[in-house]
């Protein structure tokens, strides 16, 4: 009973500490003067429909690179811890149990639509809600089902690396070609930013996040491979 009052009064605290907090953000009010700038500044300056894309790849464009370069990190540790020698066909010694033909129908059916679904969410996060990470994310889920329907199967390594390298280099191009051409890193006016609303609209953003989302598939691939495990 007195570990439940605990717990109750720990919630309590908790809440009571984070309404200040609240009130200075002004959760029902209007946005502050910075969020004000941003909301009337991004359609003209990059003609980007989607405003949370502007912000998050233009004006903090160093922390979006910050966070790929923390996905890389995260990857590179799941992939070392699980590394291993396998002496057996799995990493208990045991058969492996085979897919069922659902499965692997269903895979062959969905992959496809999977990762044009992805390439859309990451070409059109300048114009909808999406952009790199989410359709990153959906590409891993097509090869997530195609290691599930086929257990024994691994992911070509080699060609995971070179997407990843060139995708990560590409997208730090993109950022020095913005103080190049524009006038800073990873400014998207370093290309035409078009007309709002158009596919081929504001400047190097869809490139940005194209070059993020086949990170960012890469990446979580290489790690639902590494979680898979039983390489020999």
């Amino acid at each position: 009973m007195m570990r439940k009052v605990l717990v109750v009064l720990a919630v309590l605290g908790f809440a009571l500490a984070l309404l200040p907090l609240a009130y200075e953000a002004g959760v029902a009010g209007k946005p502050g003067d910075l969020a004000s700038a941003y909301l009337d500044r991004s359609p003209k300056d990059f003609a980007a429909a989607n405003v949370v894309t502007a912000i998050v790849v233009s004006y903090r464009g160093f922390d979006t690179l910050g966070e790929v370069a923390v996905l890389f990190a995260a990857t590179a540790g799941v992939g070392a811890l699980l590394t291993r020698k396998r002496m057996g066909p799995s990493a208990t010694g045991g058969k492996r149990t085979e897919s069922t033909e659902i499965l692997r129908t269903a895979a062959g059916l969905l992959t496809g639509l999977l990762v044009m679904f992805g390439a859309y969410i990451f070409l059109h996060g300048h114009l909808t809600p999406g952009g790199g990470f989410q359709g990153g994310v959906v590409i891993a889920t097509a090869v997530l089902l195609n290691l599930l329907a086929a257990p024994r199967s691994h992911l070509a390594h080699g060609a995971v690396t070179v997407v990843e390298s060139l995708s990560g280099a590409v997208y730090v191009a993109l950022g020095l070609l913005g103080i190049y051409l524009a006038r800073g890193f990873l400014d998207p006016r370093a290309l035409p930013i078009g007309k709002i609303g158009a596919l081929a609209s504001a400047g190097t953003i869809p490139l940005i996040y194209s070059v993020i989302g086949l990170k960012v598939g890469a990446e979580l691939s290489a790690i639902l491979d590494a979680l898979k495990g039983d390489r020999e």
